[in-house]
C-alpha cells in the first residue's frame, strides 16, 4: 500500500519518498556557496606530481579495497584537510572504485566526527 504524501514547510504537497523543489533549490544554493569558498583541486594539492603518484599507486594496487572491482580512485583513508604530510603519506592511501568512493567512503566521512588536523 503506497504511503501518503507529506506537506513541505513551504506548504506544497509532496509525494512520499520525494523532496520538494524548494528543498532541492536550497540544497543547490548551499552547495554553490560551499564550492565558491572551496580552493581549487590544484590549490588543495592535486597537482601533476599527485597525478604521477596516483597512477603508480593504482598500477601497484589495481583492485578496490572495499569491493574488489577495478580501482580508479586513490582515496585518503584519513582526510588530509590540507595537511601535506598526511596528503603524501602512502600508508594513508587506498585504491577504490568510483562507486565505492562516491557511496561508501563519502557516507563514512559524513558520519565521522570532525577531525581538526593542523
Amino acid at each position: 500500500m503506497p504511503r501518503p504524501p507529506h506537506i513541505c514547510a513551504c506548504g506544497r504537497l509532496v509525494p512520499h519518498g520525494e523532496r520538494c523543489t524548494c528543498q532541492k533549490d536550497a540544497d543547490r544554493a548551499r552547495k554553490r556557496r560551499h564550492d565558491a569558498k572551496r580552493p581549487s583541486a590544484r590549490e588543495r594539492g592535486y597537482t601533476t606530481d599527485w597525478e604521477k603518484e596516483r597512477a603508480a599507486f593504482l598500477e601497484a594496487h589495481p583492485c578496490c579495497a572495499i569491493c574488489g572491482a577495478v580501482a580508479t580512485v586513490v582515496d585518503h583513508i584519513t582526510p588530509h584537510k590540507g595537511n601535506k604530510a598526511l596528503f603524501w603519506d602512502r600508508y594513508n592511501w587506498q585504491a577504490l572504485c568510483k562507486p565505492c568512493h562516491d557511496r561508501v567512503k563519502q557516507r563514512e566521512e559524513r558520519q565521522a566526527p570532525a577531525i581538526n588536523v593542523p
